[in-house]
């Protein structure tokens, strides 16, 4: 039995277990299939304050798993396979096995970027590959770039990379864009944005890094066509996955899946339960952003334990 289960290693879990164990709290932190979560799939970071001539991602995470630990904090490299909220204290089962019954849980799950499923992502991942533009945005200052997807965090990606890059593709699928009507308009405003309609990008190509793409237009149309498409970066902007599926339907998601919590409160639908980072928040999905949520989900966990 303990105090508080915290399930994901990445930056929101991290902290969350910091501000506990600092507070003499029994917590247990179970990091999951990729400890560090998505900052171990990036290079530099260069906008996560205190780092002035940034920081490389794994060093960031792996920084903070060890602060954690000299907390007193203990981590466990391990899957959560399911966890029972039906009753307070909850019980987490993993991987192997063993069970944890815990007072309070924190959901740090994160979120997945979805890819396009090509082989050459893998190659070229933290080589001109990424999914996110706020993070590496910084590093195609003046290049050519594309994002791929015609939905508003598409139009939203391409838009911020127009402010760094000296031009951007958008690589759509179809022959019109999803994106709300106003963020079309922010798109068309801008010289240095050109959409390519009905297009689908198929491979990446390069020596040591990306510098192009392949793209098919009209792709299993009698007018298919294959081109190539010269670019140094390649953004994905076709959503996001939040890891949720363990819960099987026990906490209130919204329609994308990601975990709903009360305002101005990182509290879930279930009593005890709290959840923290881009697994309940969609909209900014920044390494800051999920280290402040397990600031708040662990003052929150120290609020229900001292009633």
């Amino acid at each position: 039995m303990i105090q508080c289960l915290i399930i994901g290693g990445g930056p929101a879990g991290y902290t969350a277990a910091i501000y506990l164990a600092r507070a003499g709290v029994n917590a247990v932190l179970v990091e999951g299939p990729q400890p560090g979560g998505q900052l171990t799939t990036t290079t530099i970071v260069e906008n996560f304050p205190g780092f002035p001539d940034g920081v490389d991602g794994n060093r960031l995470v792996n920084d903070m798993r060890r602060q954690a630990i000299g907390m007193g904090a203990t981590v466990r490299t391990a899957t959560v396979n399911s966890l029972d909220l039906s009753a307070r204290p909850f019980v987490a089962t993993l991987g192997d096995g063993e069970s944890i019954t815990a007072d309070t849980v924190i959901i740090a799950t994160g979120a997945q970027a979805r890819y396009l499923g090509l082989d050459d992502e893998k190659r070229y991942a933290g080589l001109g590959v990424s999914a996110c533009a706020t993070c590496d945005g910084f590093f195609y200052r003046r290049k050519t770039v594309a994002v791929v997807g015609g939905g508003d965090t598409a139009c939203e990606e391409a838009h911020y990379l127009s402010n760094l890059a000296s031009k951007v593709y958008m690589i759509v699928r179809k022959d019109h864009l999803r994106a709300s009507d106003a963020m079309q308009r922010r798109v068309a405003e801008r010289n240095n944005i050109e959409i390519l309609y009905n297009c689908n990008a198929v491979g990446l190509y390069g020596d040591g890094g990306v510098e192009g793409a392949h793209v098919v237009r009209h792709l299993g149309s009698p007018e298919q066509e294959q081109f190539d498409l010269p670019i140094d970066g390649f953004f994905l902007a076709i959503g996001h996955t939040p890891a949720t599926a363990f819960l099987a339907g026990q906490l209130d998601l919204d329609e994308a899946g990601y975990i709903v919590t009360a305002p101005h409160s990182t509290a879930t639908s279930v009593n005890g339960v709290f959840a923290a980072g881009d697994v309940a928040n969609a909209a900014y999905r920044q390494a800051i952003a999920a280290a402040g949520d397990g600031c708040r989900a662990a003052l929150d966990v120290l609020a229900l334990l001292a009633r």
